[in-house]
């Protein structure tokens, strides 16, 4: 694992004192969680590449025509970016901290008037 001397000298020095955690076990459990997630992490960038390019395609294809919602939405589905709603779930909390099962967290607001911002926000 090839950590940078500014993490690391945070990690260290900053974050590590008075917890009991020793640094070698943090950089342990990073280099294995890295070694598990990280081919399901390029699977995941490279789906997101594929789909990036067919919505470029899509976009200079039908650049000069007007919007056709219901045709851009079954290429959405057919390209695998909109999936059908599942069944409903919630979420346990169970074995979290307080301050993260019970707060709730940051929330961006935008004027819905912007249409850019609330693009932005959206996604």
């Amino acid at each position: 694992l090839d950590i940078a001397t500014e993490l690391h000298n945070l990690i260290v020095d900053e974050v590590l004192p008075g917890t009991g955690l020793e640094a070698e076990h943090i950089w342990r459990g990073l280099e294995e969680i890295l070694r598990d997630l990280a081919p399901r992490n390029r699977e995941l960038l490279e789906i997101r590449e594929d789909i990036q390019h067919c919505l470029d395609a899509w976009h200079r294809k039908h650049k000069a025509r007007p919007h056709d919602a219901k045709a851009y939405r079954a290429y959405l589905q057919d390209i695998g970016y909109l999936v059908p709603e599942g069944e409903p779930f919630t979420v346990d909390t169970s074995d979290v901290d307080p301050e993260i099962a019970s707060i709730a967290g940051p929330q961006l607001v935008v004027p819905i008037t912007n249409a850019r911002y609330s693009l932005n926000a959206a996604t």
